[in-house]
């Protein structure tokens, strides 16, 4: 998807009923592993706050994540498949993230390094940011 005034927009809560989006969007960071390392859902063209991302090689993915906690801020260099070239941003080194897991229970998790790169990253996408 590289619609900018798509990607622009909020994207509406996930529910069970997205699961399925969840596995597409899973079979669409596999297929671009070599240039993604993790992917929103209105990045297939499904406005749901659902994001999926390489953790440490194995792929998570998180319904309705939101940054509770933030510390140690930094500026980064990103790319993105839905832009062309590199953007610099804000990011944060640890953040803590609040989502829900594929049960829609409350789960609580702390990301550090690179991996809280990607989680920020995909979560502006969920809130219609782009960098």
């Amino acid at each position: 998807m590289k619609d900018m005034i798509f990607l622009a927009q909020k994207s509406a809560p996930a529910s069970a009923e997205d699961l399925p989006i969840a596995q597409d969007l899973l079979e669409t960071l596999r297929a671009h592993k070599d240039g993604c390392v993790g992917m929103a859902a209105n990045m297939i063209g499904v406005s749901k706050r659902i994001i999926a991302f390489d953790d440490h090689g194995k792929y998570a993915v998180l319904f309705n994540p939101e940054i509770v906690k933030k510390s140690d801020p930094y500026t980064a260099e990103e790319g993105c498949l839905s832009l062309s070239g590199v953007r610099s941003t804000k990011r944060y080194r640890k953040i803590q993230v609040r989502y829900q897991d594929e049960r829609f229970l409350t789960r609580y998790k702390t990301y550090e390094g690179w991996t809280a790169q990607i989680v920020q990253h995909e979560i502006d996408h969920c809130d219609g940011i782009l960098i």
